[in-house]
């Protein structure tokens, strides 16, 4: 089967591989679509995701396929079922799993980084992250399923009423996804800000956006959020979102930054305003809720897909040589 295999740092080779031996407790996949994102352009680069993933491995957690093959004691699935997969695995048995929070896992794996992944014809999963999709989500769409559940998570953080303002900083992917899962949470109204005429103004025509901000030119309100969610990763980007937020506010920092990277922000004004600032990693048991916000309509992911790629075509974009692109899927199987 053909497979795009990252075979060293910044370095990545069609192959014909064997493919994948199902294990008893495992579902193979027929991949149709893959989804690129800024963890597959750390890993390209050599920089850590949710884990390490050490060459050759193939890239590709964000996936859609059809049910190939299943092993003698899985249940959830059969040959046929139309699944996306979350990536993430943990072992069940560490100090962060058994005390309810699996996303801090100690031992954590996943397809696409420390298992070969959806950049290729046919890969595996364990059977406990493997879910159905309905037949009205596309597979193009459903191999966003991962980024909208790791923003879900993060909602799922948050204290949200209806009668909040929310600010979300930086106009990607992720920060277009939050603009709309925070609607469809009740948050009454809901500003974006990003340095892309473009998208700001399908956010606040389509939808439901009520105030954009190209932070190029414009400045952010200050003292005046009630929640803020950081898409970005930059330490400008962070310092605004203390400072956008009025008392008794929320700061989600979602956006991945640098390892080595700091912000400085005013500790008198987080004791004054009593802030509280939240880390968001991964996507802890979010899959069925992220389905089921697509099912409902209250998620419009198809304007946000801007690109469709082949596999001869990924390297070059994570090379950093397509702009303009809001969000990126690989079509793999036909």
């Amino acid at each position: 089967m053909k497979a795009l295999v990252l075979t060293a740092t910044k370095k990545m080779e069609i192959q014909d591989i064997n493919q994948p031996t199902v294990k008893p407790n495992e579902v193979k996949i027929q991949t149709k679509y893959a989804g690129v994102c800024g963890t597959d352009h750390a890993l390209y680069n050599g920089l850590p995701g949710s884990a390490d993933a050490v060459p050759p491995i193939v890239l590709g957690h964000e996936n859609s396929g059809v049910v190939a093959e299943v092993g003698s004691e899985v249940t959830n699935v059969k040959v046929g079922d139309r699944v996306t997969v979350d990536p993430n695995i943990y072992c069940g048995q560490c100090f962060y799993c058994h005390t309810d929070r699996p996303e801090l896992c100690e031992n954590l794996s996943a397809v696409g980084v420390t298992r070969n992944g959806g950049l290729e014809e046919y890969f595996t999963a364990p059977a406990t992250v493997v879910y159905p999709i309905p037949d009205d989500i596309s597979f193009k769409v459903a191999a966003t399923i991962e980024p909208i559940s790791c923003a879900v998570h993060g909602v799922q953080l948050l204290n949200l009423t209806p009668y909040q303002r929310a600010l979300v900083i930086g106009d990607g992917f992720t920060g277009q996804l939050f603009a709309q899962i925070l609607q469809a949470y009740g948050v009454h109204q809901v500003d974006l800000t990003g340095h892309s005429d473009k998208k700001l103004a399908m956010n606040k025509e389509k939808l439901g956006v009520t105030n954009t901000y190209n932070t190029k030119t414009e400045k952010i309100p200050t003292d005046y959020y009630d929640v803020v969610i950081e898409a970005v990763g930059s330490p400008e980007t962070q310092s605004q979102a203390v400072e956008a937020t009025r008392k008794g506010g929320q700061v989600l920092m979602f956006g991945v930054g640098s390892p080595d990277a700091h912000f400085e922000m005013n500790t008198y004004e987080v004791y004054q305003k009593q802030l509280t600032i939240q880390g968001s990693f991964i996507n802890p048991n979010a899959f069925e809720d992220s389905i089921a916000l697509l099912q409902s309509g209250k998620l419009d992911v198809d304007s946000l897909i801007s690109h469709e790629f082949n596999l001869d075509e990924v390297e070059n974009f994570l090379q950093g040589n397509v702009k303009g692109v809001s969000k990126a899927v690989v079509k793999v199987g036909d």
